[in-house]
């Protein structure tokens, strides 16, 4: 009954039952259809500073996925190709005709599976901050990465992803079993480079200068989507062939990009071109 009251009493948006999952989603602003992804341990509360960017012109979805928010966990694990089929089956929930899939960190992450999975039911994607290899993160954050657990909770209790946790999930009292899941998932090897290599969605690949991986990984990331092979010449005629762009944002970081005006303004520019 606890759980119940908290939703029905703080979340100001709607619950659509998909895949066995109760996933929160709030809609913001009118226009051509965006699904805005939020990074790990967070909620689509963190995307408040540009959301009026992005209303401007485009209606909003902002998702809290598995685990994550209004959003409560179920017995699966945290797997982003899961969660792509959870964006996926929203999608058609709300009768949504190919939306725009936008997501940061391990949103940028769910944003590409959705592409690799479920490329018909979209239009563009952005994926910000989002490796596609375990191994290109600097090894410093490998190493907090492998640290998480349940036993972290304690010392995570004076952040604002602790705050954020106790203020709107349905049970608050899951946050260390959502620090084991997502430090389950960040120790799995992984290598996505065959997948986007494949891809067919038009994409935008984002990075702060200063992320959580070097620039040229995400170079990388555009060179297997035809990217930075040769001179897009007078009138684009070389830029890669499937319509993906390339965005490195000065001044920023893994921790603040998601906020940037500068993040809100590519992502625009890339969604709105040639429409």
């Amino acid at each position: 009954m606890t759980s119940t009251k908290r939703e029905e009493t703080h979340a100001p948006g709607r619950y659509a039952d998909v895949n066995g999952v109760r996933l929160y989603h709030e809609t913001h602003g009118s226009g051509r259809p965006m699904i805005l992804l939020h990074g790990g341990l967070t909620s689509g509360e963190m995307f408040a500073p540009i959301l009026p960017m992005l209303t401007a012109k485009h209606q909003v979805v902002v998702v809290d996925l598995q685990g994550h928010g209004r959003t409560a966990d179920v017995d699966r694990p945290l797997d982003m190709a899961l969660m792509a089929d959870d964006v996926a089956a929203l999608i058609d929930h709300l009768g949504l005709d190919r939306p725009d899939v936008v997501g940061f960190s391990l949103g940028g992450g769910v944003a590409l599976h959705v592409g690799f999975r479920h490329p018909e039911k979209v239009g563009r994607l952005v994926a910000a901050s989002a490796h596609i290899r375990r191994d290109a993160v600097y090894p410093e954050m490998l190493a907090q990465q492998g640290q998480v657990n349940a036993g972290a909770a304690e010392y995570l209790k004076d952040t604002p992803m602790y705050e954020l946790y106790q203020r709107v999930a349905p049970r608050p009292e899951d946050f260390p079993r959502l620090l084991d899941k997502i430090g389950e998932a960040m120790r799995k090897d992984f290598d996505l480079s065959d997948h986007v290599r494949a891809l067919r969605v038009p994409t935008l690949v984002v990075a702060a200068d200063a992320d959580m991986a070097p620039p040229s990984h995400f170079v990388e990331v555009f060179e297997l989507l035809d990217g930075g092979q040769r001179d897009g010449g007078w009138t684009g005629e070389g830029r890669p062939a499937g319509g993906h762009a390339l965005a490195i944002l000065p001044g920023l970081t893994h921790y603040d990009i998601d906020q940037s005006p500068l993040f809100a303004a590519v992502t625009l520019d890339f969604l709105d071109r040639g429409r």
